[in-house]
């Protein structure tokens, strides 16, 4: 029988049922009675993976799963026709409900499973068999207890060796330790950038100056900061870039960061230009929030976005951009 050789590898490492309740009231302190939930499976790598899979590019997921909550993921998975090579924990895959009301979202995440230092080891067992088969590997989210903050610094590390371009998107110290290894992209952030340099960061004139300041020496291929709606303000090869999404009408941007990464991963993998892979990254962030499904886009319109978005590159030094 011939393998299969997938192209993309996504991790996520502390996944999750994603259960969103919808309630035409809710009472504190009192019995709320709900007649839709959707179930899903969740974990900023498995958005990254779903949204992949849209666009018919094959790849692989991977991470951690346990428990009952664990096989709903498998399942799940498996109906979305997503190839996958998970490592199987003792502890109890997590579960983050969401209560939407009146146009509002109240969140209640569960903490998630401790990882064994065995479980750990299966795991970097397993990474090394899967990148064999991978040119672009994505790891998204938070660690779970039990891992190290370097955890993704070793991923990466192994990943270099073996020439693969890893795309980081994490946060705190896992994003400190992350980018010590180089990972070919990574894509904080506001918030996540201003923990990283330990102060407020909200301008784009801000921005460049915390790239220059503080990122540069770390010798990252693409350093993408996510603005929201905004777009995204890249550096990549000495050129700082500013991309300007469309305005579109937001139904839920949920999960728009996640599929930043798919569109960065997909651009990579079919050896786009910078340009087009800063480009892409935006349009299905952009795709995504327009869809009310969490990590999904209608690429029958890609194309339009993409030819609607503005691409500035600017010079830090004169304060001026040209297109």
């Amino acid at each position: 029988m011939k393998k299969v050789r997938w192209m993309i590898l996504t991790i996520t490492l502390n996944p999750a049922i994603d259960m969103s309740y919808h309630l035409s009231s809710f009472h504190i302190n009192d019995v709320n009675r709900c007649n839709r939930v959707i179930k899903t499976a969740g974990g900023k790598g498995l958005n990254v993976s779903r949204v992949i899979r849209c666009t018919s590019e094959r790849l692989c997921a991977t991470g951690f799963l346990g428990g009952t909550n664990g096989q709903f993921i498998r399942n799940e998975l498996d109906s979305n026709q997503i190839l996958h090579r998970f490592v199987d924990i003792k502890g109890d895959t997590r579960n983050c409900i969401a209560l939407l009301y009146d146009g509002q979202q109240t969140e209640i995440l569960e903490e998630g499973p401790a990882i064994s230092e065995e479980e750990a080891k299966k795991f970097i067992e397993n990474y090394q068999d899967l990148i064999n088969d991978a040119d672009v590997i994505t790891a998204s989210g938070s660690l779970p207890k039990g891992l190290k903050p370097s955890f993704y610094q070793t991923l990466i590390e192994i990943a270099n060796k073996k020439g693969k371009k890893f795309i980081l998107d994490t946060s705190g110290e896992a994003l400190r330790e992350g980018i010590k290894a180089k990972p070919y992209l990574i894509k904080p952030n506001l918030d996540e950038l201003s923990q990283l340099c330990n102060r407020k960061v909200t301008m784009d004139e801000e921005v460049i100056a915390v790239i220059q300041n503080s990122l540069l020496e770390y010798e990252i291929e693409y350093i993408v900061v996510s603005l929201g709606q905004r777009g995204s303000i890249a550096y990549h090869q000495g050129v700082f870039y500013k991309i300007t999404p469309p305005k579109v009408q937001s139904v839920n941007p949920i999960g728009s960061g996640d599929s930043m990464v798919a569109g960065f991963a997909v651009a990579l993998q079919r050896n786009y230009s910078p340009e087009q892979v800063l480009v892409y990254g935006n349009a299905f962030g952009t795709l995504n929030a327009i869809e009310e499904k969490t990590g999904f886009i209608d690429t029958s319109q890609i194309d339009y976005i993409i030819n609607q978005m503005i691409v500035d590159k600017i010079f830090p030094l004169s304060g001026k951009s040209i297109r």
